[in-house]
């Protein structure tokens, strides 16, 4: 050993050492593989979509077929909607926005799909309408409101539905569906029936897709054609966990261990209701706990549309509230 040694020259010793410092600097500017979280989750989704208005037009444009594309938005921070009762409150999340020319958009995120939140998008998008006018001003000033909607569970399950995961909805003349009456629309997006099909016409709308049904906790490599797109590639960066602090990952997993245990209440009542052959009753019980939380809106929409003329039966529609009802509301106030 000290043979060897005495062999090396003292230069050689220097050059020798240096080398191995570079190495070590090599090794420690090496990154670590980037770990990625979920853009479906509260915080995620509203980091991409909510806080960066270049992004969020680029999803809606994708995804909507507007004869007029967005340019410019401007967020509403003001909530439309109540909290809703505890069963379900913390499954999806939203932004609002509205562009230059006034139409407003909801861009909402649902993980587990319920039969009432059609009826929720419905009183979401309503409420956006009618707030729109104050008391004594004119019906054409009124703009359109879009409710776009990622649900990530399968709801349309019939066999001829059963590889269509975009639907577009409408107030349509049941006889002649090219007639109709403009102001809301709805658009829901069945997540795990998506399927990439390269259509180059789609191409945005097909990558924006893959970026909400490919990237999660469990994403290792990025697939090269979303990183190829400068608006998909920043949002990616939003998805590494490096760009969140402590506190904010923590939110991000009580978010997610929320929405599972509430997920579990309903699945654990309707298991329960089963067993003891009241499915029915269970359904009921569910629908009357969201009931109860939109119940003071709905008022409050009933009242809004009368004191803008609106007719009883064009009332009764939006609110799905019988004529009896509203008539009742209406002495009540009066």
């Amino acid at each position: 050993m000290n043979y060897v040694q005495e062999k090396i020259s003292p230069i050689s010793k220097i050059l020798i050492f240096f080398v191995y410092l570079h190495l070590l600097k090599l090794i420690k500017k090496q990154p670590d593989m980037p770990h990625y979280l979920d853009p479906k989750n509260d915080l995620t989704f509203k980091r991409v979509f909510g806080e960066h208005k270049h992004l969020c037009m680029s999803l809606i444009n994708s995804m909507l077929p507007l004869k007029k594309p967005i340019v410019s938005i401007e967020y509403n921070t003001g909530e439309l909607v109540p909290q809703l009762a505890n069963i379900l409150r913390n499954t999806s999340v939203d932004v609002r926005c509205t562009d230059e020319d006034g139409r407003q958009f909801i861009v909402e995120m649902q993980l587990y799909w319920t039969e009432s939140f059609k009826n929720r998008v419905l009183l979401n998008a309503s409420k956006a309408y009618i707030k729109q006018l104050d008391k004594g001003e004119e019906f054409t000033l009124l703009h359109p409101v879009y409710a776009l909607n990622f649900v990530n569970e399968i709801f349309e399950k019939s066999p001829e539905m059963a590889n269509e995961y975009y639907h577009h909805y409408k107030i349509v003349n049941i006889k002649d569906t090219e007639k109709q009456i403009e102001g809301l629309e709805f658009l829901f997006v069945e997540l795990p029936k998506f399927k990439p099909q390269n259509c180059a016409e789609k191409k945005l709308h097909e990558l924006w897709l893959r970026f909400l049904t490919e990237i999660n906790e469990r994403t290792k490599e990025i697939p090269q054609e979303l990183l190829e797109n400068e608006d998909i590639r920043e949002a990616l960066g939003y998805m590494e966990q490096a760009a969140y602090t402590k506190g904010q990952l923590e939110a991000y997993d009580k978010w997610k261990i929320d929405m599972m245990t509430e997920r579990s209440i309903v699945t654990d009542a309707i298991v329960k209701g089963l067993a003891e052959g009241r499915e029915e009753g269970i359904k009921e019980g569910i629908k009357k706990g969201i009931k109860e939380g939109i119940k003071k809106e709905k008022i409050e929409i009933v009242y809004k549309a009368l004191e803008m003329g609106m007719p009883i039966e064009t009332v009764s529609k939006l609110t799905c509230l019988s004529k009896e009802q509203i008539e009742n509301l209406k002495t009540e106030k009066e």
